[in-house]
């Protein structure tokens, strides 16, 4: 079971660099953009690394869980279950609150034309990006409870 447990742990540490790591640059990849032809070009990539972000945050969840079924007593353990909360509350940002903000925009990149970006562009992303953020910070508070195990 511990070598077992270990793998779990290597997998865990691989899917939160391979599943976490993209999703603190989606919002840079964006806003660097000029014109609509790198905008757009830049929502392509942004498309690509969510692929990571759902095969990395799913192992992530899987490999987290896994160690708790082999390590029951970590079902107890505070930051632990904090962590699997605020993962769980993450989660649900994607269909709740990201899904919903990202539509119109990719509706705007599809309809537009011309290569000058336009200005209801702005207000939306500025919508779409603040709740990225906070999504972030709930994924920086999970990092660090799994390091730290403060309770």
């Amino acid at each position: 079971m511990a070598d077992l447990y270990r793998v779990l742990v290597v997998i865990h540490v691989l899917s939160a660099i391979l599943g976490l790591g993209p999703g603190f640059v989606m919002i840079y990849v964006v806003t660097r953009a000029t014109n609509m032809t790198e905008l757009k070009h830049a929502y392509l990539i942004r498309n690509r690394l969510h692929n990571f972000v759902i095969v990395g945050g799913t192992l992530l969840l899987l490999s987290g869980l896994a160690m708790g079924i082999i390590t029951p007593y970590l079902f107890r353990a505070g930051w632990y279950v904090t962590a699997l909360i605020l993962f769980l509350v993450a989660l649900a940002f994607g269909p709740v609150m990201l899904s919903p903000r990202s539509k119109p925009i990719k509706q705007l990149l599809q309809s537009h034309r011309g290569e000058n970006i336009p200005e209801a562009y702005y207000p939306l992303a500025r919508e779409l990006f603040f709740y990225e953020r906070v999504e972030n910070v709930i994924f920086i508070i999970i990092i660090l409870l799994m390091i730290l195990k403060p309770f």
